[in-house]
């Protein structure tokens, strides 16, 4: 079953912006309320000609866990590891690192051709309670996202109560609902408000 929110979306400051690529899609994956956590799968495509590495941001105020990376095109694993901004200026001179923030440096297996790309799929777990938390029947997902294509998977047995931005939402095979939307860049970052509640446990009859 597919469902329309028709909500308006509010423009933000930009932040620090992704590193040079294209064709970005994130799912988050809200993990149970009291945790905190979310699970990211984050598919991007580095697009640098000579780029032998990809730097992905790890967001200040979330603590990150359970990170890997993978070949988007082969599926095999990538080695990577934790740097800050200041070493990722240094590994890629010339680009717009924050200095005080840490990124994810992933190795490609093989610099990035002329014309050419490489895919990545990079998978990470945040705690953030500032961004999921819990707030009396509710639990509440606020985060700015400033991909191009975002989808936020609720937890079982939860239901939309609203979102500040348009949605398509989609029953999961396993009975989550996923809320999907686009950022078309123009205004900015979304500013993406969810709220839902658990379903109310049928009797049996």
């Amino acid at each position: 079953m597919v469902f329309l929110l028709l909500l308006v979306a509010v423009p933000a400051p930009c932040a620090w912006g992704q590193y040079v690529t294209s064709d970005t899609y994130t799912r988050y994956e809200l993990l149970a309320p009291e945790t905190h956590q979310f699970r990211i799968y984050y598919e991007v495509t580095e697009t640098k000609a000579g780029a032998r590495f990809h730097f992905n941001i790890i967001r200040p105020g979330s603590e990150a866990s359970d990170e890997s990376v993978f070949d988007g095109a082969t599926g095999k694993p990538l080695k990577f590891e934790v740097v800050s901004g200041k070493q990722a200026r240094l590994d890629s001179p010339g680009e717009n690192f924050d200095p005080e923030a840490q990124y994810i440096k992933v190795h490609l297996s093989h610099s990035v051709p002329a014309e050419g790309e490489y895919r990545l799929i990079i998978s990470k777990t945040y705690k953030d309670n500032q961004s999921y938390y819990a707030e009396g029947d509710r639990i509440i997902y606020k985060r700015s996202l400033s991909i191009a294509r975002d989808s936020v998977v609720l937890p079982a047995g939860y239901e939309v109560v609203s979102c500040s931005v348009a949605a398509q939402v989609i029953r999961e095979p396993d009975g989550r609902l996923k809320l999907a939307f686009m950022n078309p860049g123009s205004g900015g970052p979304l500013e993406v408000l969810i709220q839902a509640r658990r379903l109310p446990v049928k009797k049996q009859e």
